[in-house]
């Protein structure tokens, strides 16, 4: 008798049925939680560094990037890796370990977020 038991495959969300934490700031006023979201991602973005963090794993072919091809941002490695964390746990980058390397992606639902939030500006 085996102790294998078949899990069922889950499909990937299509990036249309993401829901956007927020309305565009021109459409109504935040709700307390809404408010509470949004400023933990601004927040995490408001340090130059995770910015530019942010910016290399979004602009990396492929659109996800290693720890080794984004970590030359004048910063100590363990720096980095406290960056990258405040990045993840703000919801702005998800991460998987492949060997001893971790490669960091941009939510695509993120940047979709957070352009409707601020597209009714200017």
């Amino acid at each position: 008798m085996s102790n294998v038991k078949a899990l069922p495959l889950l499909e990937p969300e299509a990036p249309e049925a993401v829901v956007p934490c927020c309305p565009p700031l021109t459409e109504r006023p935040f709700t307390a939680e809404e408010a509470e979201r949004t400023a933990r991602m601004f927040k995490a973005l408001g340090d130059p560094v995770r910015l530019r963090l942010f910016s290399a794993v979004a602009s990396h072919a492929g659109g996800e990037a290693c720890v080794c091809d984004i970590s030359d941002v004048g910063v100590s490695q363990p720096t980095v890796s406290h960056h990258l964390k405040k990045l993840k746990e703000a919801g702005l980058l998800t991460s998987e370990r492949r060997g001893t390397w971790v490669y960091y992606r941009v939510e695509p639902s993120v940047v979709a977020a957070m352009g409707q939030i601020l597209g009714g500006l200017g």
